[in-house]
């Protein structure tokens, strides 16, 4: 069985984070072992949440799994909530990378053109520089143009993808998969770059809603598959089509959940999607 680490928060409450990754990538048939960076009540979308700080608990906890000689396959970083713990990550993927350890590396910090409140664009910065040298990239379209210093927009063709993609590229990542891109219209998906300058695309059926977590859950089953033989491709089409799915699902539930996505009702579907 295939082992990974996830390096990022617990939303005790909220469907996203590791709260997601550690269900799936488990239900996946992929051993998960987590390194909280946080724990918060709920996630930032409820009002008066709590959070507890765990970066200082975070190299002790390496160091004892480093002691014990444990080997991880992959190692997969969500939302890091400081530079600390930007640093932290690269000291752990020092430890731990041996020939075979995947790096994937999902720079959460914006969306919709914008940071998320709590950062800025020296943190920016930061996680461009975490994604060199790891194996996998998968931001959106916000944090990509942040990192690379590249206009964002709402409107783009093809071209502007290629032109981001590159841009990314020159950050030292084995390969780059930007996520959320619309190439024609009731259609999204993703488009990916690799070391050897090969371009790939997925594109689905766009669902009308958004959901807190959707990229958590994106970047799980994309991690999760590749572990399980998925060429990269393969990954990112499973993850895109059963993000997609897992939408469309929460819609149809009456009670009219808000707070994240039904992905536990789907689970079944995404083992059915790997075999």
């Amino acid at each position: 069985m295939k082992r990974i680490l996830t390096i990022q928060d617990i939303s005790c409450l909220g469907k996203c984070s590791i709260t997601i990754a550690l269900p799936v990538l488990s239900a996946m048939g992929v051993e998960t072992v987590i390194l909280p960076t946080a724990v918060l009540s709920t996630h930032t979308m409820f009002k008066n949440f709590t959070v507890k700080d765990l970066t200082g608990e975070l190299l002790p906890i390496a160091a004892h799994w480093k002691s014990e000689n444990v080997h991880f396959d992959a190692i997969y970083t969500g939302y890091l909530g400081s530079a600390e713990e930007i640093e932290i990550a690269k000291r752990v993927f020092a430890m731990f990378r041996d020939k075979d350890t995947l790096l994937f590396v999902d720079p959460v910090m914006g969306d919709n053109g914008k940071l998320y409140p709590a950062f800025d664009t020296a943190y920016a910065a930061l996680n461009a520089g975490l994604c060199k040298g790891t194996d996998i990239i998968v931001p959106n379209i916000t944090e990509a143009c942040l990192m690379t210093g590249t206009e964002y927009r709402e409107v783009y063709d093809r071209d502007y993808i290629v032109s981001l993609l590159e841009r990314l590229s020159g950050l030292g990542a084995g390969v780059s998969v930007l996520t959320g891109v619309s190439l024609s219209p009731g259609k999204t998906g993703v488009m990916g770059l690799d070391s050897s300058g090969t371009l790939f695309e997925y594109q689905n059926d766009r669902v009308d809603a958004a959901y807190h977590g959707t990229g958590d859950l994106f970047s799980s089953v994309c991690v999760g598959a590749v572990l399980r033989g998925r060429t990269l491709q393969e990954a990112v089409q499973i993850a895109a089509d059963y993000t997609a799915h897992t939408i469309r699902v929460t819609l149809e539930n009456p009670e009219k959940p808000w707070y994240g996505v039904d992905f536990e009702r789907t689970l079944p579907d995404l083992i059915d999607a790997l075999r």
